[in-house]
C-alpha cells in the first residue's frame, strides 16, 4: 500500500539539520577544499584516544563527486519553479512539489489547515476522483508520500520512469482543481480530529511540547501547532478551505523538483503542458510578526498520567538561512549525536539523571527554536535532569568544545550528506530544501565548505548566545498521581 506520513511532523524531515544536508552536487573545485582532507576523513574515530603505538591511517581518496552539472531551474510564466536533475543509474524518477506554506502562515480560527489540505490532496481533483490518486499511483509500480510543518507542506512521488507524464497529470490537476466535497470534509475532519488525539491528546512528549511552543512563541505564529487547536479542527469552514487553496496552492508559491531517468526539455515540456495553464494568483500575506526577545525564563508544568516524567527546554534560535546556521548545527550535532555525545555521556552515563536525551534544532524562514527533550529517571526526578542538563549547557557556553568534538561534528555532517547523495529521493529532497527554505539550491554546492569554516570559536560564540536564562523555557511533564478514591475504585 502507498505509505504516508500526515501526523503533526513538529519534528518531520525538515526539521532536522541533518536532513537539509541531503544535499546536491559539488563544483570540482571544492575537491581542493580542506573538508576533503585526510585529516577530516581519517576521523571517524575521533572519539578515542590516540596512543603512541597507533599506527597512521591510510589517507582516504577523495569521493568521486555525484554527475549533476546538468542540473536545470527554470521559471514558468505562472510563477512555478521547476527543477531538473538528470541522474541516469537507474530508470526511476523522485518528483517533489514543495508548498510554501505551514502552520506559520495560519491564524487563530484557521490552525491545522495546512496539515488538512495534506489530507485533502488525496480527496479527488477534477479528472481523479477521491482514492484514484493512490490507485493509479500503485497500479503504475509507484509510490507516494508528504508531510507538513511549520512552513512548507511537501508531496512526493516515485515512480517508473514511464510514469512521468502520467504523474505530471495527475500532479497538475490536484493543484489546479482540487475537489471540495463536503461529505468528504466532514469525514476528513474526522480523521485529523482523532489523529490529533492519538498523536497530541494520548502521547505525553507531543502534549508537553505543543504547551513549551506556546509559551516560547508569544507572537510568532510558529507558536500555532502543526495539526492545529482542537476547537479550530471542529469549526473551519468551506469558504476557508477554498480561500486557503487558492492563496497558498497556486503555481507561484510552489517548486516543482524531478530527480532521476529524465532530461530537463522532457520535464520542461510536461511542465509547460500541464502546469503552465494553471493561473498565478496575487502572492500570499507575508508573515511579519518578528518574535520579540525573551527577557526572563518562563516554565510550564502539565501534569496527567504519564508512565515517567519528561523534561523539555527550550531556547530562541536562528532560521535555517541565517549567518550561523552551520554552527548551531555542528553544535546540536555535538550534543545530541549518538551515545558519545556530550548530553547522553552527562546526563545518561554520568548522572543517571535520565534514559534518554535528543534535540530538535528547527529549520524554517524565521528564527526558531532549539529543545532539548529528556525521559527523565523517575528516582532522580526533573529537577535533577534540569540542573545536570543547564549545567552541562553552561559548560559549553563557558568553556566551549574540543576539536576532536568539532572534527567528530564535521564527519558526521559529511557521512550525512554523501548518503543522501545515494538516492534520488535524497537528492529530490535536498534541491526542494535548499530552494525553498535557503533561497537556492545551489547553496547546496558550497555546504562542505560552509561547515569546514566553522570553527571552535564560532560554536562557542553560537552556545553564549542561545544557552542563557532570560532566553530559555523550561517545560515539565509530571505523572498524575491518582487519588485515593479512583484508585479504590480500580480495584477489583
Amino acid at each position: 500500500m502507498t505509505r504516508r506520513v500526515d501526523g503533526p511532523s513538529h519534528r518531520g524531515a525538515l526539521a532536522s539539520g541533518a536532513a537539509y544536508l541531503a544535499a546536491s552536487l559539488l563544483p570540482a573545485a571544492l575537491l581542493a577544499a580542506p573538508l576533503w582532507s585526510a585529516s577530516l576523513l581519517s576521523a571517524s574515530l575521533l572519539a578515542a584516544p590516540t596512543t603512541a603505538c597507533a599506527q597512521p591511517r591510510p589517507a582516504p581518496s577523495p569521493r568521486k563527486l555525484p554527475a549533476g552539472a546538468d542540473i536545470t531551474a527554470r521559471t514558468l510564466p505562472n510563477g512555478l519553479r521547476v527543477i531538473v536533475w538528470p541522474d541516469h543509474d537507474i530508470p526511476n524518477i523522485a518528483l517533489y512539489t514543495w508548498h510554501k506554506v505551514g502552520s506559520r502562515n495560519e491564524h487563530n480560527g484557521i490552525t491545522g489547515l495546512s496539515h488538512f489540505f495534506e489530507h485533502m490532496m488525496f480527496l479527488g481533483s477534477k479528472n481523479y476522483p477521491s482514492g484514484e490518486f493512490d490507485r493509479t499511483m500503485e497500479a503504475n509500480g509507484g509510490a507516494n508520500n508528504a508531510y507538513t510543518t511549520q512552513d512548507v507542506t511537501v508531496y512526493s512521488d516515485w515512480f517508473a520512469k514511464s510514469a512521468l507524464e502520467l504523474v505530471a497529470r495527475m500532479e497538475a490537476d490536484r493543484m489546479c482543481c482540487l475537489t471540495f466535497d463536503s461529505t468528504k470534509v466532514r469525514s476528513e475532519r474526522e480523521v485529523v480530529t482523532s489523529e490529533r488525539r492519538t498523536s497530541v491528546d494520548n502521547n505525553g512528549r507531543e502534549f508537553l511540547d505543543e504547551s513549551v511552543l506556546a509559551t516560547v512563541f508569544e507572537a510568532h505564529p510558529y507558536q500555532i501547532p502543526t495539526i492545529g487547536w482542537p476547537s479550530d479542527i471542529e469549526r473551519w469552514t468551506m469558504t476557508d478551505l477554498k480561500d486557503y487553496f487558492r492563496t497558498y496552492y497556486a503555481p507561484n508559491n510552489a517548486v516543482l523538483v524531478v530527480v532521476g531517468d529524465v532530461t530537463p526539455a522532457e520535464v520542461d515540456a510536461l511542465a509547460e503542458r500541464y502546469f503552465g495553464p494553471i493561473p498565478a494568483q496575487p502572492a500570499p500575506p507575508a508573515v511579519r510578526t518578528i518574535e520579540p526577545p525573551q527577557l526572563g525564563e518562563r516554565r510550564v508544568v502539565v501534569r496527567r498520567p504519564a508512565p515517567v516524567p519528561l523534561l523539555e527546554v527550550a531556547f530562541h534560535a536562528g532560521p535555517a538561512n541565517g549567518p550561523d546556521a552551520e554552527a548551531e548545527e555542528l553544535l546540536d550535532t555535538i550534543l545530541t549525536s549518538g551515545e558519545s555525545s556530550r548530553l547522553y555521556r552527562r546526563m545518561v552515563d554520568g548522572d543517571r539523571v535520565a534514559v534518554d536525551v535528543d534535540s530538535w534544532l528547527q529549520r524554517g524562514f524565521d528564527p526558531g527554536v532549539y529543545a532539548f527533550y529528556v525521559t527523565v529517571t523517575p528516582e532522580r526526578g526533573a529537577a535533577a535532569a534540569e540542573s545536570s542538563l543547564v549545567d552541562e549547557l553552561g559548560r559549553v557556553a563557558r568553556d566551549g568544545v574540543t576539536e576532536a568534538e568539532l572534527r567528530k561534528a564535521k564527519t558526521i555532517q559529511l557521512a550525512g550528506y554523501w548518503q543522501s547523495l545515494e538516492t534520488i529521493d535524497g537528492k529530490a529532497s535536498a534541491l526542494g530544501s535548499y530552494e525553498t527554505l535557503r533561497g537556492d539550491y545551489r547553496m547546496l554546492f558550497s555546504a562542505p565548505a560552509r561547515y569546514e569554516k566553522v570553527t571552535r570559536r564560532m560554536v562557542q560564540e553560537a552556545a553564549r548566545r542561545i544557552f542563557t536564562e532570560r532566553n530559555r523555557t523550561v517545560g515539565v511533564l509530571l505523572p498524575e498521581v491518582q487519588t485515593s478514591a479512583s484508585s479504590k475504585k480500580a480495584k477489583p
